[in-house]
């Protein structure tokens, strides 16, 4: 396990981030030596000033020509200094985009290979935050904080060597006197920290009812839930601004406090100076570019009081990113990759057992126990059980959308751990129980599964699966809109288009979990055509709802409190007067008593 991220401190979050965007870290040498550069300029104009005092007013008289040269240094010393720091602003800007860019690809790549388990412990709208809000809320502060950083760093730097330089004694006053502002920064910035973290956790609760009453409002209105949920999102929205609002109110005092140490600092330098007197050798124009020096020195510190509240809250938006990328990718990619065998696949299940994992560490209850079974190449197995029984999950663990936490899963003899993933995902398919279609037409949501084929060529697959009487049916053919999530679409028609979908893959093995729940009569119908078609010659797995699937596979498999307690042809199963024999005539029943 790493180290929780709780743990970390602001400046090991920012080190953990550089880590986690590489792009950061090209040419940081040549931008920050451009930033100093930059900052030179105004760290020179107090020098100048000082130089003109001592040297350019001699008995009441004004040294013209020493003035004039001052300037035109001044002048040309400025224009490097402006260049030097736009473009090292140029270069901080790009680097900060191409990092946002490779940190969003990261998180989105990372998101998609979590286990389903780890799925599980994360709402969706909590994810979407995090590569939206938080990755925004970064976007941000490299917009302006972390050039407030970088162009103000760099000037206190350089303007507290010259303070040195100039006079000691005044500098280590001018520092004496600001120092109690770092405690006083550091103190509330504690505060800041918790209440940022609690504000983007408001946040992401925010975007996660929402997220489900956007979702869900067919349900919502079916029931009349709308106000309840209504309440929800309201009650998530208080406490969202609640939350920003503490986080927005300890973020008030920093401006004050660094007005207040701003004021004491100077009159704390003029104040020693004047006691001090010109035996110190202190000269007025030294005195005077002392002055403006420690102005130059204070203003940083300044705006780091207004940027220092946005750099929490980026702080804390890269917290729960990286917290995304700290969870394992599951199942990893092999090591090294074992090439599957060519033609039709089997299926070994050899002493599986899997629990999915709580919010903690720890397993919950065991889904599956001790189940062994072996499928042959070209068998259509059913795999029925009462809700709950761990069928789904059986096929997840065969479609290896997670990894037994005992025992192996084999296709066509290889540990499924030991294949490739691109690989396995072209020999194996699977059609979920709710497929999902993207907003578009019914074409664009086929061709994705092979870019390179044509219209003509999907309406061959359609037509290939005894589906043609269908097609015809759509207001546009292929061209028919689905809509968000396919809502245009019925169920039935859904599961249509994942079939014809997966049938372009051209897959060995084929997981469907129960492709003909919720469907009516016609639609079960051209399902089951198409079953038939697309099944021919592959090795199935149905995860069967309706148990007249079952009465069509050659083989059925019964699970019961996460055991495989039966195996069979279904005469056989139904003849046995077991498990299997009773769900069959409560369906029957259920059946006959609909008609």
């Amino acid at each position: 396990m790493s180290e929780p991220l709780g743990r970390w401190s602001a400046v090991q979050m920012i080190g953990k981030g550089v880590e986690a965007a590489p792009a950061l870290r090209r040419g940081i040498g040549a931008t920050f030596g451009l930033a100093m550069l930059g900052s030179s300029g105004r760290v020179v104009v107090p020098i100048l000033v000082q130089q003109a005092i001592d040297h350019g007013f001699r008995k009441g008289n004004v040294d013209v020509g020493n003035v004039t040269i001052l300037g035109v240094i001044g002048l040309a010393v400025i224009i490097v200094a402006t260049f030097a720091q736009r473009t090292a602003v140029a270069r901080l800007g790009r680097r900060s985009e191409e990092a946002l860019y490779g940190l969003r690809v990261r998180l989105f790549e990372h998101i998609h290979r979590l286990s389903i388990a780890d799925h599980g412990e994360e709402r969706r709208g909590a994810l979407v935050a995090r590569v939206t809000s938080d990755v925004e809320t970064l976007s941000q502060f490299f917009s302006w904080g972390a050039l407030a950083w970088l162009l103000d760093g760099t000037l206190m730097v350089l303007v507290a060597g010259v303070m040195l330089a100039y006079d000691w004694v005044l500098a280590l006053v001018a520092f004496a006197t600001a120092a109690p502002l770092a405690f006083v920064l550091r103190s509330v910035q504690r505060h800041l920290v918790a209440a940022y973290d609690k504000a983007r956790t408001r946040n992401a609760e925010v975007l996660t009812s929402v997220s489900e009453v956007v979702s869900g409002s067919e349900t919502l209105r079916a029931y009349h839930a709308g106000p309840h949920y209504a309440d929800v999102t309201k009650r998530s929205s208080r406490e969202r601004s609640n939350a920003f609002i503490r986080a927005g109110t300890i973020g008030a005092f920093l401006f004050p406090s660094g007005e207040v140490f701003s004021v004491l600092t100077v009159a704390a330098v003029v104040t020693v100076g004047v006691v001090r007197g010109a035996g110190a050798g202190l000269t007025s124009g030294a005195l005077v570019g002392f002055i403006f020096l420690t102005y130059r020195f204070l203003e940083p510190i300044a705006e780091f009081t207004e940027v220092l509240d946005q750099t929490q809250t980026a702080v804390a938006g890269l917290r729960r990113v990286l917290g995304v990328l700290e969870n394992p990718i599951g199942p990893p990619e092999p090591a090294h990759p074992v090439t599957l065998p060519l033609g039709t696949l089997g299926i070994g299940i050899e002493n599986v057992t899997f629990g999915y994992r709580s919010r903690g560490d720890d397993e919950e209850a065991p889904v599956l126990v001790d189940v062994t079974a072996q499928i042959p190449a070209g068998q259509h197995v059913a795999v029925v059980g009462e809700t709950g029984s761990g069928k789904t999950t059986l096929g997840r663990l065969i479609s290896r959308f997670a990894d037994p936490t005992i025992g192996t899963v084999r296709i066509g003899g290889v540990p499924l751990t030991a294949v490739a993933n691109d690989e396995l995902r072209t020999r194996l398919v699977v059609v979920p129980q709710e497929p999902f279609l993207f907003d578009g037409t019914i074409a664009a949501n086929l061709g994705f599964a092979r870019s390179m084929l044509s219209i003509p060529d999907l309406e061959k697959a359609i037509v290939d699966l005894d589906l043609s009487d269908w097609l015809d049916t759509l207001p546009d053919g292929l061209f028919t809109e689905v809509g968000a999530r396919g809502g245009q679409l019925s169920a039935g028609e859904r599961q249509l288009v994942a079939l014809v979908r997966a049938s372009l893959v051209d897959p060995d093995v084929l997981v469907l979990d129960e492709a003909t729940s919720s469907v009516d009569a016609l639609t079960e119908v051209r399902i089951g055509r198409a079953l038939d078609k697309l099944a021919a010659g592959r090795t199935t797995i149905a995860i069967a709802h309706r148990l007249s699937t079952a009465a069509r596979a050659d083989r059925v498999m019964v699970l019961e409190h996460g055991r495989l307690v039966e195996d069979g042809p279904h005469a056989q199963l139904v003849a046995a007067g077991g498990p299997y024999s009773r769900m069959y005539e409560a369906w029957m029943s259920a059946t006959a008593s609909t008609q």
